[in-house]
């Protein structure tokens, strides 16, 4: 097998997505492993399992390894401050890994490795300004902005799902401190929040049935029957779209960007979910802006982040300059 391997790590609210990515971009070898219910200890074990795993399947030295973790930073610690949806606080993630792999390792927030694979290679490939919101178990977000990736003063920026729809609205998850986020609306947990509570009210479609058969109310369910023509599961994805076009109104009219990319595992619902997104933004925003953006689902789909986090990979191991934070064994 040729030389020149990266491998790419993903790591989500609800699993761990890691592969290695060789010098065409295409991934060799796939993990994917659930992560809930861990303490901060398990995680980062669990992590560097799953890179070994990848190592050892791909049998040739490894380049760099990189990680999109779904966490604010300190560049001027190194310090991968706090998660929302997962287990990690106050821990140099750079450097825990890059110790244990005995490998170079960059990490960076996972929406900001998404929006990275889609402006270099994805659906806005081109644009030089570049929103991304990728939708799971919360919202993370992302900004490429005059051709870069954009972080923030100290690197805690681009928490768009973070950004506040309703003033009054209802308390955000995990560890977010705040109330009324895009999150806590447009979110998959939203999705299916908004789901269960639509089919207690009617639950006489295929939605209902299907609860009633035992299966477990989940967003690939309710999108699986919003195809289907289940008027409940296409109901509650509709709210959550135009909930999401609230949150790309402020987007759009704050940083005029060309194409809004939408990713994360809701992205699956696809015109159900992004025709009333759009619909409210026609609504809503400000010209010109409205009228000249794109607002697209992501190409790389679920694979966005750990291409993304692969590519950052590659950058660090040819020694050019990132932004994220990076670190080599010592």
């Amino acid at each position: 097998m040729a030389e020149g391997h990266v491998i790419g790590v993903d790591l989500g609210g609800t699993k761990l997505l890691a592969g290695a990515v060789g010098s065409d971009l295409s991934v060799i070898h796939r993990t994917n492993r659930p992560v809930l219910g861990l303490t901060q200890d398990q995680l980062v074990q669990m992590v560097a399992d799953a890179v070994e795993e990848i190592r050892t399947a791909v049998g040739t030295p490894i380049e760099a390894v990189g990680f999109g973790i779904p966490c604010t930073f300190d560049t001027r610690t190194g310090m991968a401050v706090q998660a929302v949806n997962v287990p990690l606080r106050d821990i140099a993630f750079a450097e825990v890994m890059a110790n244990r792999l005995g490998v170079p390792v960059i990490v960076d927030n996972d929406a900001n490795c998404h929006v990275y694979c889609e402006a270099k290679l994805g659906i806005a490939q081109g644009a030089s300004e570049v929103v991304l919101l990728t939708l799971g178990t919360g919202i993370g977000g992302g900004l490429f902005l005059r051709g870069e990736v954009y972080r923030g003063w100290i690197g805690g920026g681009a928490e768009l799902g973070h950004m506040v729809v309703e003033m009054n609205g209802r308390p955000c998850q995990g560890n977010c401190p705040n109330w009324g986020c895009l999150e806590s609306v447009a979110s998959g947990s939203a999705l299916v929040r908004e789901a269960s509570l639509a089919v207690a009210r009617r639950p006489d479609t295929e939605l209902g049935a299907a609860l009633e058969e035992g299966r477990e109310l989940t967003g690939p369910l309710i999108t699986e029957l919003a195809n289907a023509g289940d008027p409940v599961a296409a109901g509650a994805i509709e709210t959550i779209g135009r909930a999401l076009g609230v949150g790309i109104v402020n987007l759009l009219n704050i940083f005029n960007p060309q194409v809004v990319v939408v990713g994360g595992g809701v992205i699956a619902a696809g015109e159900l979910l992004l025709a009333p997104a759009r619909g409210v933004m026609m609504e809503r925003a400000l010209a010109p802006g409205k009228d000249v953006v794109r607002v697209e689902a992501a190409r790389y789909g679920p694979e966005a982040g750990m291409i993304g986090a692969a590519l950052f990979a590659r950058e660090l191991a040819a020694g050019r300059a990132t932004g994220a934070i990076e670190a080599r064994p010592s």
